[in-house]
């Protein structure tokens, strides 16, 4: 029988620090675990949640599902001529992944440094920062496949990376439960620099190394988002907005200092933290919830709050948004 805490608490397991309980909840420390878990009749009626850090996620109240807290380890390195393959198990810290491949003479994910969470949640939300998407580095994963009750290995195409988005935010997301991630780190290696904030942070330096740039993204990112330990947060809160070049020519005829970045598709990505600054928010509590005073993108929770009221926050900060400029931004973490 798997071993099941009941009504467990969750306050400890998502970094926005909100009280909520499971009906039921287990460590998982190996596949082994998770197949025990998942066919143990106890769970058979009820939703099944996957957490690894939660530093994605908004829990609005208790949790009648059986929530995964996972926690499976592992780091394993192969290589071909072209590149290295780094396997992490989905419970591997992020950052550590980052820092240990950094200092091991393996770059390629410096740029994604200090994102809070676990190297199986870096796939669902096709993390990216400050010019890198996960995808980009991305060999494949492992996971188990609820429907076929076996384990299956997925490819970069089958996951169908987006701009934070990907299968398992859409038809896998009750059917896939990762347990490893590989990630395809290049031998030839140069620094990706063409984000602004990090090119400035950086000037000066000739040639950067990998370890240079991960400790400018670390310092950079340290300076603009409170570390959830202190603070409860998720990091940046909602997404930046995607519109056809028609549109972002529009605003930026009406507001000049729009902050906007072109992407391969001929769109415009425009920054959500810049429209939210714009209508005022930055740095606005509503009881104990509120708006980052560093960082517009970054809603807060100070303690005693619950996950209803940052919801309504954030459908206020996003209707005022769209009200003035005619986008619609919406929100990157899962609400439970």
């Amino acid at each position: 029988m798997a071993d099941f805490h009941e009504f467990y608490p969750l306050r400890t397991h998502n970094t926005f620090g909100f009280d909520a309980r499971a009906r039921l909840a287990m460590h998982i420390r190996s596949e082994s675990d998770l197949v025990s878990a998942l066919s143990d009749p106890r769970t058979a009626d009820l939703p099944v949640v996957v957490l690894g850090g939660g530093s994605n996620v908004v829990l609005t109240g208790d949790l009648d599902a059986c929530v995964l807290l996972m926690e499976i380890p592992g780091h394993d390195i192969a290589e071909d001529d072209e590149n290295w393959l780094v396997t992490a198990g989905a419970g591997e810290n992020w950052h550590g992944v980052v820092s240990r491949t950094v200092a091991e003479g393996m770059p390629g994910l410096e740029n994604l440094a200090l994102i809070p969470g676990t190297a199986g949640a870096a796939p669902i939300q096709n993390i990216g920062a400050y010019g890198v998407e996960l995808r980009e580095r991305f060999a494949r994963l492992r996971a188990y496949d609820r429907q076929a009750r076996e384990f299956v290995t997925l490819d970069l195409d089958a996951c169908a990376f987006g701009y934070r988005d990907s299968l398992f935010k859409h038809a896998g997301h009750d059917r896939y439960i990762i347990t490893a991630v590989t990630l395809r780190l290049p031998k030839t290696w140069q620094p990706v620099l063409n984000y602004g904030e990090l090119a400035r942070e950086l000037d000066g330096v000739a040639s950067p190394t990998a370890a240079q740039v991960r400790e400018a993204v670390i310092a950079i990112r340290s300076r603009k988002l409170p570390d959830p330990a202190q603070i409860g947060n998720a990091g940046s809160f909602f997404k930046n907005p995607v519109v056809e070049a028609a549109q972002r020519d529009a605003l930026l005829a009406q507001n000049p200092a729009l902050v906007s970045y072109p992407q391969p598709d001929g769109r415009y990505k425009l920054a959500a933290g810049w429209l939210i600054d714009q209508c005022g928010f930055k740095g606005m509590d509503d009881g104990a919830v509120g708006v980052y005073g560093k960082q517009a993108l970054v809603l807060v929770h100070h303690g005693g709050g619950t996950g209803a009221a940052l919801l309504k926050l954030a459908d206020r900060i996003a209707d005022t948004v769209e009200s003035r400029f005619g986008v619609r931004i919406e929100p990157e973490p899962v609400i439970l």
